[in-house]
């Protein structure tokens, strides 16, 4: 199309059958009308309707409205309900996707903005949005023995790859991602390795001298950008892991993105920045990570840990945790006891 937006197939645009839609974009509507298809429209997108997260959204060129500005944001709403946890760049490409926002920097900065408007107004919950660039230190402490005690119990968690025959690890091009990716590998005890473009050669040497050690094979999972410098820099880890591990049986894969999934999903895309330097025979277009839906990259991963711990095993291991935790628990308790 002119604007260069890749759209998803027809089948996956949604119509809402309803008269909410037709009411709010009519402008000729009586207000009446217009309150009423709003009340549908927000019972639809609270109660989780697809057809109200993914139909198509006119793009206004002109300075939004009240009305359009609130039903842009109701809109959003539907998209974050449905994938959360996001990250800001992802619902802005979700956004674009499915024409609430045009693809430009003045589209990303509308969605910006009612995002934070949306959550100081209570409209949407703080956790939905993930961002894990800005993370503080301190120290874990405790106010009594006992409430160290009753912690242990609490958040124990037994080491499920113990005698797996296999070693596993995702690493992550962007840190603004980490809160997307990070349930499924806190939940499958995998380490979640954040490179933020180009790993340092300290962070890599860290790695490889624990994949060194080990005497099961290692398989790195690597989650980045496709274009010249985000394929590059998966490479390089790759490259280096081998070289600072050299006894060590390394299994390398890139999990997304790949040409594969962007033809499947019909990802949307951006001309390759001829300013790289490794720009040259690599392609016209390049692909964020972020526009991957939250729940296909999940998903991903989630796939790739379960090739390594079949699912079967996972929930007798996760059984296991939980017996094993009751137990510290009841022996906690009667320490307090006695």
């Amino acid at each position: 199309m002119a604007d260069g937006l890749e759209r998803p197939p027809p089948e996956e645009r949604k119509r809402d059958p309803g008269q909410g839609n037709r009411a709010l974009e009519n402008g000729t509507q009586n207000t009446a009308s217009y309150q009423a298809a709003e009340s549908e429209r927000q019972a639809a997108i609270l109660i989780g309707s697809d057809a109200a997260v993914y139909e198509a959204y006119p793009i206004k060129r002109h300075r939004s409205t009240k009305r359009e500005v609130w039903q842009r944001r109701l809109h959003l709403y539907g998209i974050v309900h449905k994938m959360r946890p996001m990250t800001v760049r992802q619902v802005f490409y979700q956004a674009t996707v499915h024409e609430i926002v045009e693809k430009t920097d003045a589209g990303y900065a509308k969605v910006q903005t009612d995002l934070v408007v949306m959550r100081k107004d209570g409209m949407l919950p703080y956790d939905w949005i993930a961002d894990n660039t800005r993370w503080q230190r301190k120290l874990e402490t405790f106010s009594s023995v006992e409430q160290a005690l009753q912690d242990t119990a609490r958040f124990y968690r037994k080491a499920l790859w113990a005698d797996a025959d296999a070693y596993v690890e995702v690493w992550l091009e962007k840190d603004a991602l980490a809160g997307v990716v990070y349930p499924v590998t806190e939940l499958y005890d995998v380490p979640l390795m954040v490179a933020r473009g180009y790993a340092s050669l300290s962070f890599l040497h860290s790695a490889a001298e624990h994949i060194n050690i080990l005497d099961v094979p290692a398989y790195i999972y690597h989650l980045g950008d496709f274009d010249p410098s985000g394929v590059n820099a998966g490479e390089k880890i790759e490259e280096t892991l081998r070289e600072l591990a050299p006894d060590a049986e390394i299994h390398f894969e890139r999990l997304a993105v790949t040409p594969e999934q962007i033809a499947a999903w019909d990802l949307p895309t951006r001309p390759t920045k001829t300013s790289d330097t490794r720009s040259k025979g690599f392609g016209d277009i390049s692909v964020e990570l972020d526009a991957i839906e939250p729940d296909d990259l999940r998903n991903l991963v989630q796939a790739a840990l379960e090739e390594h711990l079949p699912q079967r095993q996972f929930e007798v291991l996760k059984a296991a945790e939980e017996s094993e935790r009751r137990i510290i628990g009841q022996l906690v308790a009667g320490l307090g006891a006695a």
